[in-house]
C-alpha cells in the first residue's frame, strides 16, 4: 500500500515554494503521480458611481486572475520537470476562488490530499480545509507553516479514542507508519474502556511490522488538543495522525473541539481522515 496519486492544493503563490517543498520529496520517494489544483475567483461585478456596470473593472480583474493562474501553472510545471515527476495541473474559476472546494471531485480519486496550514495573515481566499475533510472521503495531510523535514516521518503519534474517524485515520496512515522508526498510540482519559484503550490498535499496527508503543495520558481538566500538543512537543514526534470531526461540525463550531483547535494551530504535520 502506498500513495500513488497525490493531490496538492495550490491556493496561493506561497504554496509553490512552501507546500511543494514538502510534497515533491514525498512524491519522489513514493513514486507518486502529483496533481496540482488551483482556483481563481470569478471577477465580481461592480458598478460605477453612476450606477452602471463597470465593465473595465471586470475585464481587468479577470486578466489579473488569469495572469496569476498562468504564473502558478508555469512555476508548478517547472518544479515537476526538475523533480522528474509525473503530474497533472488543473486550474478553474469559481465564485469563491477556493482551491480546496474546487479540488473536491478530483481529490476523491486520489490516495492522499496535501494542503498547507492556513496562515492567519493570508490575503485573498483561504483554502477551506473542512471541504477536504468532509466532502472528499480521502485522507488529508496538512503541512504546517514551518514545513516538513526531508525523508520519512521519524516518529508518528496516533491519537486514538475508539471512534470510526480515528480508526480510518490510523489505517489510512499506514504507509507513513510503516516508514517511521517509531509509532505511539496515544489515548487521553481512556480509563478502562476497552474501546478507547490503545492496546488493540497497537497490536493491529504491529502485525503490519510497525514499531508501536502505547501512551495513556490524563487531561486533568485541560483541553484534549492542548494535551496532545504538549505530548507532541515532549515526544519529538513529527507527524500527528487523528480522526477529524468526531462530533458534528456545528457542535465544534459552537463549542470548540479537538479538530478545530488543531487546525487553528498545528504543532507538526497532521494527517486527518473522516
Amino acid at each position: 500500500m502506498s500513495y500513488k496519486t497525490i493531490v496538492a492544493i495550490i491556493q496561493n503563490p506561497s504554496d509553490i515554494t512552501g507546500l511543494l517543498e514538502a510534497v515533491v520529496p514525498l512524491a519522489s520517494r513514493l513514486g507518486s503521480h502529483l496533481v496540482g489544483i488551483h482556483a481563481e475567483p470569478l471577477p465580481a461585478p461592480m458598478t460605477s458611481s453612476l450606477g452602471f456596470p463597470d465593465a473595465e473593472f471586470v475585464i481587468t480583474t479577470g486578466e489579473i486572475n488569469r495572469k496569476r493562474a498562468a504564473e502558478l501553472e508555469a512555476a508548478f510545471k517547472k518544479r515537476m520537470d526538475e523533480a522528474g515527476l509525473q503530474f497533472d495541473w488543473s486550474a478553474v474559476e469559481s465564485f469563491s476562488g477556493d482551491s480546496a472546494v474546487a479540488a473536491r471531485a478530483g481529490a476523491r480519486t486520489a490516495d492522499l490530499v496535501v494542503a498547507s496550514e492556513v496562515h492567519p495573515n493570508d490575503l485573498g481566499p483561504s483554502a477551506d480545509l473542512d471541504a477536504l475533510l468532509y466532502q472528499t472521503g480521502r485522507p488529508v495531510l496538512l503541512v504546517p507553516l514551518a514545513g516538513l523535514a526531508e525523508g520519512p516521518f521519524r516518529k508518528v503519534l496516533v491519537a486514538w479514542n475508539g471512534t470510526a474517524e480515528a480508526a480510518r485515520a490510523a489505517f489510512d496512515a499506514l504507509p507513513f507508519i510503516m516508514e517511521a522508526d517509531e509509532t505511539s498510540v496515544v489515548t487521553v482519559d481512556a480509563g478502562e474502556d476497552p474501546e478507547r484503550t490503545g492496546s488493540r490498535l497497537a497490536a493491529a499496527l504491529a502485525r503490519h511490522g510497525a514499531h508501536v508503543s502505547v501512551a495513556e495520558l490524563s487531561s486533568n481538566g485541560r483541553q484534549i488538543a492542548d494535551v496532545l500538543a504538549d505530548h507532541v512537543d515532549l515526544s519529538g514526534a513529527d507527524l500527528l495522525v487523528m480522526g477529524a470531526y468526531g462530533h458534528s461540525r456545528l457542535r465544534e463550531f459552537l463549542f470548540g473541539g479537538v479538530t478545530r483547535s488543531v487546525l487553528r494551530s498545528m504543532p507538526v504535520a497532521t494527517f486527518m481522515s473522516r
